[in-house]
């Protein structure tokens, strides 16, 4: 039996700020989140779940999870997991993969597929009511991102923390856009939260931008404390959407 697992004030503290900030979560939203089974996202379910129970605004919690049919990675586990936590749960199975070979362009297999993901997501959201989407990257994943946009793109951009999707019948929200990834990390490790193991081969070849990024900053904060207290305080502009 999975039990609710209490998550660290200080990442309740960072998520509930962010939720402030930003206006994310209204009285009556009916909020569901994307679940891949990484650390991120069963961090912010647990999160999502306490504030649930604790905080004044009321919300409902649905969960939805996007099985790409690749080799090697099984997300079925999840469907126990969100039956033990009492959590409404969609499991869409789809054949990105396959997909992928025939249909994309010029385009990486990660963006394509987070793509096609997004898609069958909203599509779960507005096939049973759910007006929000709620999603699980951190400070970690806005940095590399407007690092690798400032470098490769030209733009002064980044992942936004709460907009309007394109058809305008989805409001998204990323409630960790505070949080370091290092804290999830944390969470799920202490709470022995049941994390499955991304296993996709492309997601080997393709990342190598991002994850360049990512030792770039680990090595600058390394001798630098402030890092990610300065990236937060230039991010912030870029990271308001259009609500």
């Amino acid at each position: 039996m999975h039990t609710h697992n209490t998550p660290p004030k200080s990442l309740l503290r960072l998520a509930g700020k962010a939720i402030a900030d930003f206006g994310m979560i209204r009285d009556g939203d009916r909020v569901l989140l994307g679940v891949s089974g990484g650390k991120d996202s069963l961090s912010l379910l647990h999160i999502l779940l306490h504030l649930q129970r604790r905080a004044p605004v009321q919300f409902e919690l649905g969960a939805v999870t996007v099985d790409p049919m690749v080799e090697g990675f099984d997300p079925s586990p999840l469907k126990h997991v969100m039956a033990d936590l009492g959590v409404p749960y969609f499991y869409r199975s789809q054949p990105i993969m396959e997909q992928a070979k025939q249909n994309m362009d010029n385009d990486s297999f990660c963006a394509y597929c987070s793509r096609m993901k997004r898609g069958v997501m909203y599509d779960a959201a507005r096939k049973n009511g759910y007006n929000v989407l709620a999603l699980a990257q951190h400070l970690d994943d806005l940095a590399e991102t407007f690092l690798m946009s400032a470098f490769h793109g030209g733009k002064l951009r980044t992942m936004q923390a709460h907009y309007v999707n394109d058809a305008g019948d989805v409001r998204v929200i990323r409630p960790l856009v505070y949080a370091r990834e290092r804290q999830t990390r944390a969470f799920a490790g202490e709470a022995r939260l049941p994390v499955i193991r991304d296993n996709c081969p492309a997601c080997f070849r393709m990342p190598m931008q991002r994850q360049h990024m990512k030792e770039l900053l680990a090595a600058e904060e390394s001798g630098n404390k402030g890092l990610f207290k300065s990236m937060l305080t230039t991010l912030k502009p870029l990271m308001a959407g259009q609500v």
